[in-house]
């Protein structure tokens, strides 16, 4: 676990560097060879301690010992002059073992400031080699600086997601690893802290030989094509105690070099992003395509040996796009492999995006024994989806992953659907709403659109500046999306403007119409507000829409409790559309949903029934209310005498 001091100093050493290197790829790339540099030098002095020799700083390059550097006696310029040279020739430095050398290659210093340098290598000289442990979690949480390269479609992968996907998968000891886009070698630690946990008696890890620990480092293998990745990971493996970690620089998609070899278990979240052009794949793809998402996932399905599993993200277009390529990818893998889909929320990924994204889970074997797949939906993940991903306790994922175990013994769940029903006739699609919630629209009723039964009205367009301080007899009240609450409506916060905004008669508000959030956080867009009571005349705003039931198509409180419902809210998130902070819902996409319709008859005496269900829990709830205020009133008397 990362202590507060070490955590304290890395975040020293990225306020040292903002100034002279705003971005934090470059922070993490300096403070990583400062540390790789100053942990030589703690080998070299535990060499000459015990009686040997310095290895490292021999020869050329024992002027750029780290005394020296910190020598008082060395001006500011001469260890600007000192660590670049070193810096930049160290690759060169024949002995250093092979995984240094790579840590080094094309390395550089990119600022000239004695004084920015001076503060680094201090802070820095307070790291020392004697704990790699410590180290390792250091480093990982220095890498979760590094955010996204969205210009590249890579995203870093939130650490509880990774640990979430390897216990899903569940690597063993003897199982070879791979990640074909291991990014900062994630994946690989989070498999070899999973194995760990298996094996521990006592102490962590302590159920593991000499032999078996050997082992594990030669089983774990990473794949990048960008160097600086590789070094990364490499670092990263280094200080978890992989002294010859198995990372190469390699094009997964491009390259054949490494075709013929396979694994036991992948785990990866690939790129999102095609260049201009596509790529250039090579002939041997079981699927026929230029795009990253499906290259990437039908080289891990055509890489897992005979009894392989792997977890894979995907973005949410893999599992619905109708191109060709796409289905042709989902049928293959229905086919070979595929044993769950897990939905994850918009928000994972931010502050970097909003992108939608789901798990693909496969596993060639247990394919082979289940004619179902396993469905989920996270909805919360532990954190907050807004831009701070502030921790939380709703959390789904210790939830997902029992249903999930149960699932591998064969006790199917209600999120489990037959293989025959993902087929041709729905492009065999995976999206969660279409597969699962559509499975259990088995109503006796008729199931009409949204837009057969209720009309849309677009709400009013103005301005933070037209907005008026008190109302006048030419001014309106207008209800947002702060306004409208899943409770009703909020006086203290409707807005005033003038009636001129408001175009036509059907934007003024009418009794037992329904007002849904267009524009807003994840979590609360296609939030309904029913306007079951109107005290003064009152319009809506233009992230709101309303839905007015049509007469004699259906009684309007119905219509209420089915927007309400948990297949509705599903619809309405699966089918946002989500940016870095906010979703959004259109006319044509909510008209969309399907609800069943009895005869107007019998949605008057269900109506009856839900409100009776209704005045019990509103009465229980007042009376909770009244129980808490006598607590408080019996605390407060207490407290005050």
């Amino acid at each position: 676990m990362l202590d507060d001091v070490t955590k304290r100093r890395i975040n020293s050493l990225r306020q040292i560097l903002v100034g002279k290197l705003p971005d934090p790829k470059a922070q993490v790339e300096q403070i990583t060879n400062g540390l790789i540099y100053k942990f030589m030098n703690d080998m070299d002095e535990q060499s000459v301690s015990m009686g040997g020799k310095s290895t490292y700083f021999s020869g050329k390059f024992q002027k750029y010992s780290w005394k020296n550097l910190l020598d008082t006696k060395t001006s500011g310029v001469e260890k600007i002059k000192l660590f670049s040279e070193a810096i930049e020739q160290m690759y060169t430095n024949e002995n250093l073992p092979e995984l240094f050398r790579e840590i080094f290659k094309n390395s550089f210093l990119p600022f000239k400031d004695p004084s920015t340098l001076n503060m680094f290598l201090k802070e820095i000289n307070e790291f020392h080699y004697s704990n790699s442990e410590k180290l390792g979690d250091a480093f990982e949480y220095l890498l979760s600086f590094m955010g996204s390269q969205g210009d590249a479609g890579q995203f870093r992968t939130p650490r509880h997601i990774i640990d979430f996907i390897t216990e899903i998968v569940n690597p063993q000891k003897n199982e070879t690893v791979l990640d074909p886009a291991c990014g900062t070698a994630g994946f690989l630690i989070s498999a070899y802290k999973h194995i760990l946990k298996q094996n521990t008696k006592k102490n962590l890890g302590d159920g593991l030989s000499a032999s078996d620990r050997k082992k594990i480092g030669e089983n774990l293998n990473g794949y990048d094509i960008s160097p600086d990745m590789v070094k990364m990971s490499l670092v990263n493996m280094y200080l978890h105690k992989f002294t010859n970690p198995k990372i190469n620089e390699y094009d997964t998609l491009s390259s054949e070099d490494r075709w013929n070899e396979y694994y036991d278990v992948i785990l990866a979240n690939p790129p999102f992003f095609s260049p201009t052009g596509g790529i250039m794949p090579h002939n041997r793809f079981g699927v026929s395509s230029k795009k990253a998402e499906i290259l990437f996932i039908d080289y891990i399905n055509e890489h897992l040996k005979p009894n392989g599993r792997a977890g894979i993200i995907v973005p949410e277009g893999v599992i619905f796009q109708t191109g060709t390529s796409y289905k042709q990818l989902r049928k293959r893998l229905i086919e070979t492999s595929l044993i769950g889909v897990i939905s994850l929320p918009s928000g994972i990924f931010n502050p970097y995006a909003g992108v939608k994204t789901s798990i693909l889970i496969l596993d060639k074997s247990f394919n082979k024994k289940t004619d179902k797949i396993f469905f989920y939906k996270v909805d919360n993940d532990g954190y907050s989806l807004g831009a701070q991903r502030n921790k939380q306790d709703s959390n789904d994922i210790p939830e997902c992953i029992s249903l999930f175990q149960n699932f591998l013994k064969q006790e199917t769940g209600k999120d489990t659907i037959n293989k025959n029903k993902i087929n041709s006739e729905n492009d065999f699609t995976y999206t969660y709403d279409k597969i699962v919630l559509k499975q259990t629209n088995n109503s006796k009723y008729e199931f009409k659109n949204l837009s057969e039964i209720a009309d849309f009205v677009r709400g009013v367009t103005f301005s933070k500046n037209d907005r008026l301080d008190k109302e006048t007899d030419n001014s309106v009240k207008i209800a947002t999306t702060k306004a409208s609450q899943d409770d009703g409506i909020k006086e203290k916060h409707l807005n005033i403007v003038d009636k001129k905004f408001v175009k036509n008669d059907e934007q003024y508000l009418k009794k037992y119409d329904l007002l849904i959030s267009l524009a807003n956080s994840l979590h609360l867009v296609g939030r309904i507000t029913f306007v079951n009571k109107l005290y003064y005349k009152t319009s809506f705003g233009a992230f709101m829409g309303c839905i007015r039931a049509k007469d004699n198509m259906i009684n309007p409180i119905l219509l209420n409790y089915f927007l309400k419902s948990s297949y509705a809210k599903e619809f309405f998130k699966s089918n946002a559309n989500t940016t870095t902070n906010i979703s959004n819902l259109n006319f044509k996409t909510i008209g969309k949903l399907k609800l069943p319709v009895p005869p107007i008859e019998i949605q008057n005496q269900i109506v009856e029934e839900l409100d009776d269900y209704q005045k019990v829990i509103d009465k229980n709830l007042k009376m909770i209310k009244n129980t808490e205020e006598k607590i408080n009133n019996k605390i407060n008397s207490i407290w005050s005498n």
